[in-house]
């Protein structure tokens, strides 16, 4: 194996291929290799395991989980600079490293794992993080894991308890699906440049069953008009959906005049597919 040490400083690379960050991609590059081992830690054994990385960047990740045994390492970058930045990382790695020019957004993950499911690690853009993470609980059939690093406050998010001001539609939709484990944060100045926020790293692991019965799409649909008008009722935020909501709410045993945030995982499981059952 290559020894990571004998490649040249990430800040050369830098320096070299000209990788000033962009604000308009998202770029916040994190150099601190002990700080990438700890992230590739996080997500657990990586032997035989196929893994997934969004914007490596000068590659201070790639290079960290080139490091464990993963089988191959999968990394998706649109910016051309940072494709030409890693053709020395892929020199050293010809073998377990391949380098995808795409746009993360548009890009399907499910044909990496014909077979076994892929592993999904990554420093996500923060312009883009929350699309991204709902793109990949479509795939979800697809994901062993998934260790990811977003703001602090979209990680509070994710795993908020209903009832309190941090819950909403994507807590609501990434607990049905996952469990969420925040492993722990990063502060501003670990990143260059520094972002004006706290990031965490969290790991996500699909449920063996989803929480509750449900189809994706009528559960964003749902979602969508609960939390799009949070201040209101029930009764009346679900009026785009249903003709009668205080009659489906009742029959539920939920309280027409709660509001969205009150709401159990489940309860909007029930919600989903009730309205379901009437279309």
């Amino acid at each position: 194996m290559t020894d990571i040490n004998a490649l040249p400083p990430l800040r050369d690379i830098i320096a070299e291929y000209g990788l000033g960050a962009r604000r308009s991609l998202g770029q916040h590059f994190l150099l601190d290799l002990n700080l990438t081992r700890r992230i590739a830690r996080s997500a657990g054994p990586l032997k035989s395991r196929n893994v997934l990385e969004i914007g490596p960047g000068p590659g201070g990740l790639t290079r960290a989980l080139l490091e464990t045994d993963a089988r191959h390492v999968f990394a998706v970058e649109r910016d051309k600079r940072c494709i030409e930045a890693l053709q020395g990382l892929y020199a050293a790695f010809p073998d377990r490293l391949t380098i995808i020019k795409d746009d993360a957004l548009k890009f399907d993950c499910s044909p990496l794992s014909v077979d076994s499911k892929i592993t999904i690690i990554a420093n996500l853009p923060y312009n883009i993080s929350v699309p991204l993470l709902i793109g990949w609980l479509h795939q979800i059939s697809s994901i062993d894991s998934m260790t990811l690093m977003f703001q602090k406050e979209v990680a509070d998010r994710l795993s908020a308890s209903h009832g309190s001001k941090n819950y909403g539609r994507t807590s609501v939709i990434t607990q049905w699906l996952c469990n969420i484990t925040t492993e722990f944060t990063v502060p501003p100045r670990a990143f260059v440049p520094p972002p004006k926020v706290t990031s965490s790293v969290v790991k996500l692991t699909p449920r063996v069953q989803p929480l509750a019965e449900a189809k994706f799409k009528d559960l964003e649909k749902v979602t969508a008009a609960a939390f799009g008008q949070r201040r209101k009722m029930l009764r009346s935020a679900l009026k785009s959906l249903v003709p009668d909501p205080v009659g489906l709410l009742t029959s539920l045993e939920i309280d027409p005049k709660a509001r969205a945030e009150t709401l159990t995982v489940p309860q909007f499981c029930k919600i989903a597919e009730s309205i379901s059952s009437r279309n």
